[in-house]
C-alpha cells in the first residue's frame, strides 16, 4: 500500500509530460495555437451605427471602414491592460501612415476621451460601442 502511494505522484508527472510531449509533437506538425480562425476572415463588414467617440451626435456607418483603403479596426477600453499595453504601436502605426479607426467598447465616454488624451490619439476615427451591440452581431 505504501509503495502505491509513492509511485502515484511518478505516475500523475509521466502523464503530464506524456501530454507535453504531444502537444509539443503537433504543434512541430504544423498545429499552431497562435493561429486562431476567425468566422468573419473573407467576410464583409457587417452592417452597423455608430456614434462619433468625440463628438457626441455624429454617427458612422459600416461604410466608414471599406472605402477601398486598408484599415486597421483596433476594438479598445479602458478598463483593458491588453490595450494600454498595445497603445503605444498603434500611436507608432498611425505616424507611419497606417489608418487606424478605434473602436471604444463597453466604456465610459468621459474616461476613453481622457485616456486618448493621456496616452495620445492614433485614431483617425474613433467609435464608441458604450453598449456592446456590434459584439452582438
Amino acid at each position: 500500500m505504501k509503495r502505491n502511494v509513492l509511485l502515484l505522484p511518478l505516475l500523475i508527472f509521466l502523464l503530464i509530460a506524456a501530454a507535453l510531449l504531444w502537444q509539443l509533437a503537433r504543434n512541430a506538425q504544423g498545429d499552431d495555437p497562435t493561429n486562431l480562425e476567425s468566422a468573419l476572415t473573407g467576410k464583409p463588414v457587417p452592417a452597423f451605427r455608430l456614434e462619433s467617440l468625440e463628438t457626441p451626435g455624429q454617427y458612422y456607418e459600416a461604410e466608414v471602414l471599406t472605402q477601398g483603403k486598408p484599415v486597421l479596426l483596433n476594438v479598445w477600453a479602458t478598463w483593458c491592460p491588453t490595450c494600454r499595453a498595445e497603445h503605444q504601436y498603434l500611436n507608432r502605426l498611425a505616424a507611419q501612415g497606417i489608418r487606424v479607426v478605434g473602436l471604444n467598447y463597453k466604456d465610459d465616454r468621459a474616461k476613453a476621451v481622457a485616456w486618448l488624451k493621456e496616452l495620445g490619439n492614433p485614431y483617425a476615427l474613433s467609435l464608441s460601442d458604450s453598449d456592446g451591440m456590434l459584439g452582438l452581431d
